[in-house]
């Protein structure tokens, strides 16, 4: 199929890429290169993809329609894989307005483009953020997600809205899913894992929130890309689907962090913070819907993950 990948440059898109293209498929990438985070690491991540056959990566931003719309003139995608977003929780407390232009005028431009250009199936990334505070545990796809506590996953929740209405209105087949944190090799560094792990090499104190009475469903990126590639293949689903995507394990953060310093072979010093506005205590995915409808399957355990991570990010700074 020829695919299109919004946010190729970024951790999951990336990785995303090089799988479909390991499958055969033909690959067109879209990225801003934006600053939130080193442009460097994209930069890197889009090295490993411009070397390979089938891949096309295009320089732009979600938010320029006219771009998006020549591209689906020129491509006739197959498939959309939409991966891009302004990413980050605790970010769309000081940064609202960058939510506001990828996650809401982006998400929108994407649908209009899928639309015009009768595209079949459109998979885009949603979020565990659209649970907020959820007592209820695990998370369902059935379960109510109307209180969002941060304007990050707001804007996931209206991203899922606005699909339903373009299923609805159009029949545009649309799939979300729901990430739950990802970590592994070539990974964010404004997640908690390179955070630690970035601390911890140079001696000093980690920030550990809610005094470390946290729980998170820690998800490797290779199981996160089988089920986005499921999404994309998988025959007999709805016109609009709604899935989980994560380990179906909570890890305590203790624990985590212990699993950190272990691979690094030091021991870790904390500062023990309170909890941050925008953040849960708990993440846990039911990802029963995937397994029967996208046998989906994750099967990496921290205890692989994480020295996995430990080992590129070495490598990835000696070079």
């Amino acid at each position: 199929m020829k695919i299109l990948v919004t946010g190729a440059a970024g951790f999951i898109g990336s990785y995303a890429a090089h799988s479909l293209l390991d499958d055969g498929h033909e690959v067109v990438g879209l990225d801003n290169f934006n600053d939130y985070y080193d442009v460097s690491l994209k930069e890197a991540r889009f090295q490993g993809l411009e070397k390979r056959s089938g891949f096309t990566m295009v320089r732009g931003d979600l938010a320029d329609y006219e771009l998006l719309r020549t591209l689906f003139e020129k491509y006739r995608f197959d498939r959309v894989c939409h991966l891009a977003a302004q990413a980050g929780v605790r970010y769309s407390i000081q940064n609202p307005f960058a939510y506001q232009q990828s996650n809401l005028q982006g998400h929108l431009n994407i649908l209009e483009a899928c639309r015009h250009a009768e595209v079949s199936r459109l998979v885009y990334a949603s979020s565990s953020s659209v649970y907020g505070g959820s007592k209820k545990i695990p998370f369902s796809e059935e379960d109510p997600v109307d209180h969002p506590v941060s304007l990050y996953a707001a804007t996931k929740k209206a991203n899922e809205l606005m699909s339903h209405t373009y299923t609805h209105l159009y029949g545009l087949q649309t799939v979300g899913l729901r990430f739950f944190t990802v970590y592994g090799p070539w990974g964010r560094p404004d997640m908690a894992y390179w955070l630690f792990t970035d601390a911890m090499l140079k001696g000093q104190a980690i920030q550990v929130f809610n005094h470390g009475k946290m729980e998170r469903d820690f998800t490797y990126i290779d199981d996160i890309v089988a089920g986005v590639k499921a999404s994309l293949a998988a025959d007999g689903l709805e016109p609009y689907e709604i899935f989980n995507l994560g380990n179906n394990t909570p890890e305590n953060l203790m624990e985590f962090i212990q699993t950190i310093a272990g691979a690094l072979g030091v021991e870790p010093k904390m500062e023990m913070l309170p909890m941050q506005a925008g953040d849960v205590p708990t993440t846990f995915a039911d990802v029963s819907k995937a397994r029967k409808k996208l046998g989906y399957d994750p099967s990496t355990p921290i205890s692989a993950g994480i020295p996995a991570f430990v080992s590129w990010y070495r490598e990835y700074f000696r070079r």
